[in-house]
């Protein structure tokens, strides 16, 4: 995510694992339009139309509504499914599993452990070892390379 970006969100922290509860009206002030759609109104982007569809660097995504680390790269694959597919989040918070009974499908939606954003669906056809599918939009993801993410850790521990 731009800074400019992150400096309109208040929220938006890679290490402040607090809840958020903001107003729609306030995510809206604050979430680009895409975003928003997708994190709030629980829409999907379009397949393959990703940045991060075919995207394998190494590092950690996060949440563009509110920076809650979510997948680190080790766990995306390649499912053809036309979304960022991972079979593992960062932890057992990172992620909260919901019935998705719309559209006429039976289907888990994940969102957000920190803010709630949809973020997609998840499926039991992935691969070892989790056997699960995070079919991820890539529109509400965002992503820190590692050696950045190593570099920022050292500065704020000089602080």
């Amino acid at each position: 995510m731009n800074d400019d970006i992150q400096k309109k969100n208040p929220v938006y922290s890679k290490t402040d694992s607090t809840k958020v509860n903001l107003i729609e009206e306030e995510w809206k002030q604050i979430l680009p339009e895409d975003v928003y759609y997708v994190a709030r109104m629980k829409g999907t982007e379009r397949p393959w139309t990703s940045k991060f569809e075919d995207f394998f660097e190494t590092g950690t995504y996060y949440c563009a509504a509110c920076g809650n680390p979510l997948f680190i790269s080790d766990t995306k694959f390649e499912s053809g499914c036309g979304w960022p597919s991972f079979y593992k989040p960062v932890n057992d918070k990172s992620i909260i599993y919901s019935p998705d009974h719309s559209h006429g499908m039976k289907r888990t939606e994940v969102q957000c452990g920190r803010c709630e954003a949809h973020l997609g669906h998840v499926f039991d056809d992935g691969p070892a070892p989790t056997g699960l599918r995070y079919c991820i939009n890539g529109v509400v993801l965002d992503f820190e390379k590692a050696k950045d993410a190593n570099k920022k850790f050292e500065e704020n521990k000089k602080e």
